[in-house]
């Protein structure tokens, strides 16, 4: 037996007293629901609570993730940047899909967002760049910033039974269709 396991398993979960969610109440579109989220969360104290793991997909295949900031949220989706020529740039220029995951534990809540990730065009790119704490007055013709427009949401609430509620939204061809999925959580 691994040295790891009893000490893993002693770690501390979720706090005790977490929000709820109701598959029955939730709104029509993930986004409203993901910024009703992402307030709590802000609100909540919760540290980086922009902050999720990017995930894209290599030319062998192979997921690759990082962690990068959310810099807004629109009717285009989740904003994000970086550079052109880093490895998740070339990754989005071949293959333009990714996912984001979020993860606020002191709420017990994860969001999980895929879909399609569009250039938002130069200009955007460099009012994102300038807006950067390291700015120092020179462009970088090298800095995209993209949106993720979702096509798949889950949201995932905590239990502390780990009976956890989870809602999928799937984008088809006549706008979001929501569900509880049936599968157990986890």
């Amino acid at each position: 037996m691994s040295q790891y396991r009893e000490r893993l398993r002693a770690l501390p979960t979720f706090p005790e007293t977490m929000p709820t969610l109701d598959p029955e109440a939730v709104p029509t579109h993930p986004l409203d629901l993901f910024t009703a989220w992402l307030d709590d969360a802000i609100g909540s104290g919760e540290r980086q609570p922009n902050a999720f793991a990017l995930s894209t997909i290599g030319d062998d295949g192979a997921p690759a993730s990082r962690t990068l900031i959310v810099k807004d949220v629109d009717e285009r989706g989740l904003h994000f940047s970086s550079n052109r020529s880093s490895r998740k740039g070339q990754e989005l220029e071949r293959n333009p899909v990714a996912t984001a995951l979020f993860f606020w534990r002191e709420l017990g809540r994860q969001v999980e967002v895929s879909g399609f990730v569009t250039d938002l065009g130069a200009d955007a790119a460099q009012a994102d760049w300038r807006e950067r704490p390291s700015y120092a007055g020179e462009p970088n013709p090298d800095w995209v910033l993209w949106a993720l427009e979702p096509t798949r949401c889950v949201f995932l609430q905590a239990t502390l039974d780990r009976k956890h509620v989870r809602v999928e939204y799937l984008r088809g061809g006549d706008g979001w269709e929501h569900r509880q999925p049936t599968t157990p959580a986890g």
